[in-house]
């Protein structure tokens, strides 16, 4: 397991803990899911039980009180598993969607919805992009009118994990009608059943296979002024707020994957005969492999320097946009070099390096495109 003097004796529990639930409850099962395209919501209720979904939020939601650096070991130790889609059904829930609720929150809201959120009995999903809006926020075209007792949410989100089993949806909506580019956001809790939305559509995907991904549509959606989630017209912050815990979960996700991948290959190559010996005596892929293992371990360096940062309060919007550009790059190169030293067998569906490839492909993309996370550190050279 990973050494680090970031991390203290609860972190290293809290790791080979996680690592103990994967193998017990993740890969025996995680081909059957992959198939079913949806992780079962028993084993995010046994993650609650175990403490997992509630690992930085107050114990008096049954939560763990833990730090960021808490978020990378589950993050990380997900991303191990080998399946991206169960990594990210869960990562969403506890790290991209529910901050929402615990950082703004009314104390009743949170009373209300907290305790399920964290016991795994409700799973939450974010509700931002759009079909012409991801990165770009302020693009966002989904309206929110004021009524009597609340307002009128009208319009789709895509690309939403968990969307389509997800109980409750934190949903961002302009909120200023006379400006279409003002960052005028409202975030609104919206819950399943709620007349006016519904799950347009599941999709499919390359990758994150057992994961569920929708379009949502809100059609005259009434929501009640009680489910506004923080304050009118600040929503826009709030994602940014958000967004650097997303990022850095995303690379500690990444960095997981990456390392899972390269141990894998190394056992493959050491025991693969070809020309008189093993693949691992031939000096190119020994050192293709050395040089790969060298720059994931700078990029785990980088992401848990970063999330100490964030653990002390710091600005570290560039470190973090740092590690989501580095770290979403490198895994497709780990798992382009990784699968290439499987030869024939790493093309084949029954070879988890061939699924792994799949899924590495959108860490470059979501939570942040490489391009946008560059112009971000570029801002602040």
């Amino acid at each position: 397991m990973t050494e680090s003097p970031y991390f203290g004796d609860e972190h290293n529990e809290l790791r080979r803990q996680i690592r103990r639930f994967v193998e017990a409850e993740v890969l025996p099962h995680g081909e059957q899911w992959e198939r079913d395209g949806t992780t079962p919501r028993e084993v995010l209720r046994k993650m609650g039980e175990l403490g997992f979904l509630g690992i930085r939020y107050p114990e008096a939601y049954g939560g763990s009180a833990m730090d960021t650096l808490a978020t990378m070991v589950l993050a990380e130790e997900l991303g191990r598993s080998t399946f991206g889609g169960f990594a990210i059904t869960v990562l969403v829930h506890t790290d991209m969607a529910s901050p929402h609720m615990a950082n703004a929150g009314s104390p009743e809201q949170q009373d209300r919805w907290m305790p399920g959120i964290v016991s795994g009995e409700l799973i939450t999903a974010v509700a931002v992009t759009e079909p012409d809006a991801g990165s770009d926020v302020a693009g966002i075209r989904t309206r929110a009118v004021r009524t009597r007792g609340g307002w009128l949410l009208n319009g789709s989100k895509m690309f939403i994990t968990n969307g389509v089993n997800a109980n409750l949806y934190f949903v961002a909506a302009k909120t200023d009608a006379e400006d279409p580019r003002s960052r005028s956001v409202t975030m609104f809790i919206v819950e399943k059943g709620m007349e006016g939305f519904r799950v347009g559509r599941a999709l499919d995907k390359m990758g994150w296979r057992s994961s569920d991904t929708a379009e949502l549509v809100f059609e005259d959606c009434f929501v009640p002024d009680a489910n506004v989630l923080g304050e009118v017209h600040r929503g826009f912050y709030a994602i940014m707020r958000n967004f650097q815990n997303e990022r850095l979960v995303l690379g500690a996700q990444a960095l997981g994957e990456a390392s899972k991948a390269l141990e894998m290959t190394v056992d493959y190559v050491r025991q693969r005969k070809a020309f008189g010996g093993t693949l691992w005596d031939k000096q190119a892929i020994r050192q293709r492999l050395s040089q790969r293992l060298a720059e994931v371990e700078a990029g785990r360096q980088l992401l848990y320097h970063s999330a100490w940062l964030d653990t002390l309060g710091r600005d570290c919007v560039k470190e973090v946009s740092m590690v989501k550009a580095y770290c979403g790059e490198l895994v497709n190169r780990v798992m382009y070099d990784c699968q290439q030293f499987h030869g024939g067998f790493g093309y084949m569906r029954e070879a988890p390096i061939e699924r792994m490839v799949r899924d590495a492909r959108v860490q470059a993309i979501g939570g942040g495109a490489t391009e946008v996370m560059l112009e971000e550190v570029a801002k602040r050279v």
